[in-house]
């Protein structure tokens, strides 16, 4: 069984749960003790489960809010690590032997270029390109195949062939970050306790009218925002907290000052 599903039946499980104990609370204290029926829109069974019902869309809401936000500060800097270590392997790339230096930097910029202007729309969709993985590869290939002679050269592959894992390390992070949703279930639980809040008067047995409507009105439309935004943030890079390549443009940058376009 998949973890979604796993989470979507835990969370029918614990609201079948939930139900039950209150109905088995209502059949135990109406056989034990006698008490009033409470049918008033403002008595305490009212004001305790709308309450309620607030607080668990508020954690809710704050959990949909608060996991993609993370997931995008994550995300933004690990492009600063895998941008800096590009710019790391480009300034260590210097020393290595023969053509190498030209070769290597070549790649990095290929690779660099590539990742902003092909693979970040298709990170957008959660996606990434094969190709980008592939490049690495056959570059840290090459250098491992370099012949270094002197302690000067063996260094500088050294210190590249590190900055590459850098990279590669960092790109898988930032394919995880690619496919990263909120947890399953968490939207829906969302709209469904956002519902909740605004219907909740008119099944305690309110019926508002007039400007009594307008505090109601106004209540749905802010949920309303608030579900959506929940939805339109839910990809780290798409939507109003959308992470950009602006790391790896500034690595670009960063080339072509330090090896004049090479």
């Amino acid at each position: 069984m998949s973890f979604g599903r796993f989470f979507m039946v835990a969370y029918t499980l614990s609201v079948v749960a939930a139900v039950s104990a209150v109905a088995l609370t209502a059949l135990i204290f109406r056989k034990v003790k006698r008490a009033e029926e409470d049918r008033d829109p403002g008595g305490p069974s009212v004001a305790h489960a709308g309450a309620m019902l607030s607080a668990m869309f508020l954690l809710v809401f704050a959990i949909a809010i608060i996991v993609p936000w993370t997931t995008a500060d994550a995300a933004r800097l690990n492009t600063h690590t895998e941008s800096q270590a590009a710019v790391d392997a480009y300034w260590a790339a210097d020393a290595l032997p023969g053509t190498a230096p030209q070769d290597v930097r070549r790649a990095l910029r290929d690779y660099v270029t590539f990742v902003v202007r092909d693979e970040w729309p298709l990170m957008a969709e959660g996606r990434m390109d094969p190709v980008g993985a592939a490049r690495m590869d056959e570059l840290r290939g090459r250098v491992t195949d370099l012949q270094a002679s002197g302690d000067k050269q063996e260094d500088a592959k050294t210190a590249v062939l590190e900055k590459l894992s850098a990279i590669s390390t960092a790109r898988a992070q930032r394919t995880a970050d690619a496919a990263a949703t909120p947890p399953a279930g968490l939207l829906h639980l969302t709209i469904l306790t956002g519902a909740l809040v605004v219907i909740f008067p008119f099944l305690a047995g309110a019926r508002p009218r007039g400007l009594a409507l307008l505090p109601l009105l106004a209540t749905a439309a802010l949920l309303g925002f608030g579900i959506y935004l929940t939805w339109d943030i839910s990809h780290a890079f798409a939507g109003p907290l959308a992470v950009g390549p602006e790391a790896f443009q500034g690595a670009l940058q960063e080339f072509a000052r330090i090896g004049g376009g090479v």
